[in-house]
């Protein structure tokens, strides 16, 4: 009976151990820091590599780390206004002031397009055990806005 009861202790620990590093793994692969690749909607065809990292601030934010497409002027905001016009689009930080509203979602951010210049309100949330990132931009109610999935990519592979 003694070996019984030491049996189910050590099963219970053991249990224990591999609920609390499943449970690590799945909160660290959920979080929106690492490197994405952002996929055209029409063409299927991958734009870009962005790197997302969280300041001292606790605030997300998200830089170009490498462009795909080869077009002449693409690799420049050229639709930028202000201090951003003709800024080199590698390096230049496109999400900025996100926030952890929700669990796995984070809000109050700001969301540049280079391609049209525009700044968009926006909203990250990871799904698929944090292997993408569903990205919201909008401008006014996020109702209106639309939404694209960008996949985790591994940079050391």
């Amino acid at each position: 009976m003694e070996h019984n009861i030491l049996l189910s202790i050590m099963l219970g620990i053991l249990c224990s151990f591999l609920f609390i590093h499943s449970y690590a793994q799945e909160s660290t692969s959920d979080t929106p820091e690492g490197y994405w690749k952002v996929v055209d909607n029409i063409t299927g065809q991958p734009k870009s590599i962005i790197k997302i990292w969280q300041t001292r601030h606790h605030e997300l934010k998200g830089k170009v780390i490498k462009v795909f497409t080869q077009e002449a002027g693409s690799q420049r905001c050229t639709a930028c206004q202000g201090k951003l016009y003709n800024q080199p689009l590698l390096g230049l930080t496109i999400l900025s002031g996100l926030q952890l509203t929700y669990p796995h979602q984070w809000g109050q951010g700001k969301l540049l397009n280079p391609e049209n210049g525009k700044i968009y309100s926006c909203t990250l949330r990871t799904t698929d055990h944090g292997n993408k990132l569903t990205v919201r931009n909008y401008m006014g109610l996020p109702y209106f806005g639309r939404a694209e999935i960008w996949e985790r990519v591994d940079l050391l592979s």
